[in-house]
């Protein structure tokens, strides 16, 4: 992945936050008092880069926040700066450039205890709170070492696109995403919902529009249920498209490795169809060939979407297609904390309703021949629901209803659902 130095260009203003205290009836001790505010104000800018400080976030409250990089705008006044910052308490996706007077000056720090003050926001976080915030999937940075996670945040630490054009659609971009060098004064790019090009102007995409031919993805329908329709793009006949694709998800999707070798992957785009074609709503991708029985590398719900069920219609789609192939199947890891928790809701699902219906009648090994869920993510989560006894040298399943129903409350909705009998698809081996 090149070194891409661009950021954010926003031209934000700002102006004076403190009001004057020259009115009718102020003491001159209050005259005074705010006169030495406003010069501790004025010292403390411009705040170097790794302050902490309170910030007004977009709900109006205060929250901690940390200084990520600064820059200046058109004067030279001790406010004049703009401050990106990274409020600890949230996702990184919600990192953001602020004016200084969306900041309390009078709460600046500088010598924190990283590790403390991380605990303490995350004990401070509402259950509410981390849901609202981190309510999609997202690859997690388990496999990395300290220092290498240092690498890759200084690298990402500061979005280089604020917004993109999808579509019917803008959306609010995430996190950095490495464009190549020519994009790097862009704030916001347009994309073609179709072929997925991206430029810079509005203008740009209009003319775009009208010689571009596409009204689907550039791939093979595999599916159709009603307005909802499923495209296979294999990556070394489509090479553009793909590339595209990953620099569109990089968009929403935080995690070290962007593929630029699409040659070696699948992506199966998930659409809502219209009289106007065929619009993306998300994909998953897999390798074309996985030693390690991957059947899923990267997935992706692009946010207007969410919430709706497309995220696990992709997952159950993924096992459809391990089905097909007569394997069995696993994401690939290592998986965040939130996607372990879709798929393990997912597995909760599937493997609870068969065992409503068998009782304890069951090995897993059958569980695994049924549903494509490779053997030990089964036990696994059988483990971890208080399913699993041990006996004779045996695992034993139990399978009381009454404890199967509760888990099965526990573990929510299961989205759409997949018809099978609308999957027309070969598995890539036995193509050509």
């Amino acid at each position: 992945m090149g070194s891409m130095g661009g950021s954010t260009a926003e031209n934000i203003g700002t102006e004076n936050g403190h009001a004057s205290a020259a009115d009718d009836g102020v003491s001159a001790a209050a005259r005074a008092d705010h006169k030495g505010k406003a010069v501790a104000t004025a010292s403390a800018l411009p705040l170097e880069v790794g302050a902490r400080v309170m910030c007004r976030w977009r709900d109006g409250k205060y929250h901690p926040v940390k200084v990520i990089e600064r820059r200046r705008t058109q004067t030279s006044e001790p406010g004049d700066y703009e401050f990106y910052v990274h409020y600890t308490e949230f996702n990184r996706r919600l990192d953001e450039w602020v004016k200084f007077e969306h900041l309390d000056l009078d709460s600046v720090e500088m010598d924190v205890d990283e590790k403390v003050e991380d605990k303490a926001t995350s004990l401070k976080m509402t259950r509410h709170q981390k849901r609202k915030i981190d309510e999609t999937h997202v690859e997690g940075h388990e496999e990395l070492d300290a220092a290498s996670l240092r690498e890759h945040e200084e690298f990402t630490k500061v979005k280089n696109i604020a917004t993109i054009e999808l579509g019917r659609y803008e959306i609010e971009t995430w996190y950095f995403s490495p464009f190549p060098p020519e994009y790097n004064d862009c704030v916001k790019l347009y994309f073609c919902e179709f072929c997925l090009n991206f430029m810079k102007r509005k203008e740009q995409l209009q003319r775009h529009m009208k010689k571009c031919d596409l009204k689907h993805p550039p791939g093979d329908e595999i599916y159709r249920n009603g307005t909802l329709s499923m495209f296979e793009v294999d990556g070394k006949k489509n090479k553009v498209y793909g590339q595209n694709l990953c620099y569109l998800a990089k968009l929403f999707l935080d995690h070290k490795t962007l593929y630029y070798d699409v040659d070696l992957f699948l992506f199966y785009i998930l659409c809502e169809c219209d009289d106007r074609g065929c619009h993306m709503v998300g994909y998953f991708s897999k390798e074309k060939h996985s030693e390690e029985s991957y059947n899923l590398a990267c997935i992706l719900t692009l946010p207007p979407y969410q919430r709706k069920g497309y995220g696990k219609f992709l997952i159950a789609f993924s096992y459809e297609l391990s089905k097909k192939e007569g394997k069995v199947g696993t994401p690939e890891r290592p998986l965040s904390d939130l996607g372990m928790l879709s798929y393990r809701g997912y597995w909760t699902r599937v493997l609870l309703e068969i065992l409503k219906k068998h009782k304890s009648n069951i090995s897993i090994k059958e569980l695994s021949d049924m549903t494509a869920i490779r053997a030990e993510d089964i036990l696994n989560t059988l483990q971890n629901l208080d399913l699993i006894q041990y006996r004779k040298g045996q695992h034993a399943i139990c399978a009381d209803p009454k404890v199967l129903d509760r888990h099965l409350k526990a573990a929510g909705r299961g989205g759409l659902d997949v018809d099978v009998t609308k999957l027309i698809w070969t598995p890539y081996k036995e193509q050509g």
